[in-house]
């Protein structure tokens, strides 16, 4: 998914809901934020679980820094080396349990994205909205939604004035409407729930 599939993705939204015409009026033009897809990317995620982007930044640099983001190098390392970069007990476990999966990324980048969630969900330590973010950012997947997510679930609420946050089962058949551009839509929820609050819905 590139700049030009986004900006069609967000037409056909615009089109097809009229809230999202709306909630898109005055923000600035959508990000595309592709990331790196592979180890790095997934170990990653796990290090920004349940702590403050700070936070994770801060863990990321020292394992970048003491070479910890291959599976080789993180498979060998001690649960102690891990911990003694940041990671907690937890998380050193979830990094050994990926790095052991032994995950060809080149050949899940081709799979279908309900295939590519299911082998992500198996590791440890990923859940489902860490598996469709890797989708979606990693893999630049046009029509992948997180509804666990609770910045999508407080601009859902927002755009289409709902009187509660949807809870995350409610989400995922709200976003069925959005087939085949619902990553596209997530991007308008972040960017609208960003203009908002005026903080990151995502890091």
């Amino acid at each position: 998914m590139g700049d030009a599939c986004v900006a069609e993705g967000a037409a056909w939204l615009c089109q097809n809901e009229p809230r999202f015409a709306l909630a898109i009026r005055d923000l600035p033009p959508l990000p595309l934020r592709l990331k790196p897809d592979g180890f790095g990317a997934l170990l990653n995620a796990i290090v920004g679980q349940q702590v403050s982007i700070a936070s994770a930044n801060a863990i990321w640099g020292r394992l970048k820094a003491a070479g910890m983001t291959a599976p080789e190098t993180v498979g060998q390392a001690s649960e102690a080396t891990l911990r003694d970069l940041g990671l907690s007990r937890q998380k050193a476990r979830y990094a050994h349990a990926l790095a052991a999966a032994g995950i060809d990324y080149g050949h899940l980048s081709t799979q279908p994205a309900d295939d590519v969630i299911k082998t992500l969900t198996a590791v440890p330590g990923i859940g489902a909205w860490t598996a469709e973010i890797y989708a979606m950012f990693s893999l630049g997947r046009a029509d992948v939604f997180a509804p666990g997510d609770l910045a999508l679930q407080e601009a859902a609420r927002l755009i289409f004035d709902l009187p509660d946050r949807p809870k995350e089962k409610a989400l995922r058949v709200m976003a069925q409407d959005w087939a085949p551009w619902r990553s596209v839509a997530a991007r308008i929820m972040w960017a609208y729930y960003k203009h908002d609050k005026q903080r990151e819905g995502i890091r």
